[in-house]
Parts: C-alpha cells; sequence; structure tokens
C-alpha cells in the first residue's frame, strides 16, 4: 500500500540476493531451518515464518521483539508482530505485517467494495486498522512498560508491510483504491457457474499456503481434480483459488500465467 510508514524490503536486499535464494533451493541443508518446517496452514502464520527469514537471514536485522502480546489488567490488548534493528538507518522499527487477498465488487453508487475470500475481511477496514491502529501500538503507556523491560527505548519507528493480490471481475471494472501500487499482484475472480462454461482443463487448484508465490509444477495439470473443486466451491459455498497453467516448451514443465478466484452464486 502507499503510505508513509509503508516498508519496501526490496530496497534494502543485498544486491546478491538471488543467488543466496537460489543457493537455498539447491542445498535446502544449506538454508535457515525455518524453510525445512512444514508449512502451516493458517497463511499469516506462514508469512510471519518467511518475514522472519527475510529479516534474519537476508537483511541481517537482529530481531528484538516477535509477537509480544501488550497486556492491561491482565488482559491482552494487542500485539507487537515485530520489533527490529534496521541496521541500515540505524534504528529500532516496530513492523506490522499481513498478507492479503481481496476480490473487487463495483458498487451502483460507483466505487467498489474489496472483500476477502470470506467475505467477512475488507481492504478499507483492514488498512485503516493496520495505518490507525496497529502500527500506533508502541505509543500505548503498557507498550512503552514492556519496551522498557527489555531495554528498548524509543520513539520507534512504525512500518506497515501487507502485499497480496486484488482480484478483478471481467465485468463491470472494478475500481483500484488509490493507495493501493500500480505495480500491484493482480488476479481474476468470477462466479462458478461461469467457470464451469470454460475450458478449465489446464487449471490447477490452489490450497493455502501456495497461494503465496508463483506456481510451478512438473507434471500436466489434472482436469478432474478441478472440476471436483469446482462442485465443492458449488455444494459447500466455499471460494477456491486457482492457477492457470502453460506448459514450457522446451523443458515440459508448467508455470502460472495467471490465477482465478471462484466464488459461489450467493457470495458475497
Amino acid at each position: 500500500m502507499r503510505s508513509p510508514i509503508t516498508f519496501d524490503p526490496a530496497k534494502h536486499l543485498p544486491a546478491n540476493y538471488p543467488n543466496i535464494l537460489a543457493a537455498w533451493d539447491r542445498n535446502p541443508s544449506a538454508a535457515p531451518p525455518l524453510l525445512s518446517e512444514p508449512p502451516q496452514r493458517r497463511l499469516g502464520f506462514y508469512f510471519e515464518r518467511l518475514y522472519q527469514v527475510l529479516l534474519d537471514d537476508l537483511l541481517r536485522w537482529p530481531i528484538l521483539l516477535k509477537n509480544q502480546q501488550i497486556q492491561s489488567n491482565g488482559r491482552t490488548i494487542g500485539e507487537l508482530d515485530f520489533v527490529v534493528h534496521n541496521r541500515a538507518d540505524n534504528r529500532i522499527e516496530h513492523h506490522e505485517i499481513a498478507i492479503k487477498f481481496y476480490l473487487g465488487v463495483p458498487e451502483p453508487i460507483g466505487h467498489t467494495l474489496w472483500y476477502g475470500p470470506n467475505a467477512s475481511d475488507r481492504l478499507d477496514i483492514k488498512t485503516a486498522r493496520l495505518l490507525e491502529q496497529q502500527s500506533r501500538r508502541t505509543e500505548l503507556p503498557e507498550t512503552l512498560a514492556l519496551l522498557a523491560e527489555s531495554n528498548i527505548t524509543g520513539p520507534l519507528t512504525p512500518r506497515v508491510f501487507m502485499p497480496g493480490y486484488l482480484f478483478y471481475p471481467d465485468v463491470p471494472q472494478a475500481i483500484t483504491p488509490h493507495y493501493v501500487p500500480d505495480e500491484h499482484l493482480r488476479g481474476r475472480w468470477m462466479y462458478v457457474f461461469d467457470a464451469k462454461a470454460l475450458n478449465t482443463s489446464h487449471w490447477v487448484v490452489l490450497n493455502k499456503p501456495h497461494w503465496i508465490g508463483h506456481w510451478f509444477q512438473s507434471e500436466p495439470p489434472d482436469a478432474e481434480h478441478v472440476l471436483e473443486a469446482l462442485a465443492r466451491v458449488d455444494t459447500k459455498a466455499a471460494p477456491q483459488l486457482f492457477a492457470v497453467m502453460q506448459e514450457n516448451a522446451q523443458t515440459g514443465s508448467w508455470f502460472e500465467t495467471d490465477r482465478i478466484f471462484v466464488v459461489p452464486g450467493s457470495w458475497p
């Protein structure tokens, strides 16, 4: 998102980071141990693990606190995702992070509401909460006392990082929020009755945590698996993410060219 406190990891990555990632891929035993653990199905937890690797093993920024609960009179009133030492600027920062996937629903009055797949989450509400509440938790007296116990003195610089995808309908046109960067990742969404009318033989089902990153596979797509997943969208009224695949003629492997959220007719 566009904001004065948005964190852009790309500005701090070492120049040789592609070589580092390639070396980890070739030799997983040399990669950070966190990457060898089974991925968590809860996407937010898995994303936090990847973010920890980014800070620890690529940026080499010390993590001073992680998932630190804030207590007031024995009650939890919030949590700090990460408190880190930004070595590039030599300052202590509070990072609040989230990875989100939203589907745009144009409204008759001319604006677009962006819903999460389960329709209980909305981009505008999440953005406001992240910028106006979560990122400002280090201003609370309870947080300042907590930081002092860890010998961390303020003020801390707030940073937010919320990558993800926006999924657009084919028609009518959805309006992108002004605070979303032009280069954001995009997909499409459609109702299940429209998806069933398409040739989906080159689609694959994407389940968490594989929503993160582009999908590659060596075997051809399983058309029957996709049809079964579309049927579940209908019967269980549960949205499902798919990747549209294309074969690499030289290697025979398959790579993602698009991604589509399919939703039940009652959505949102």
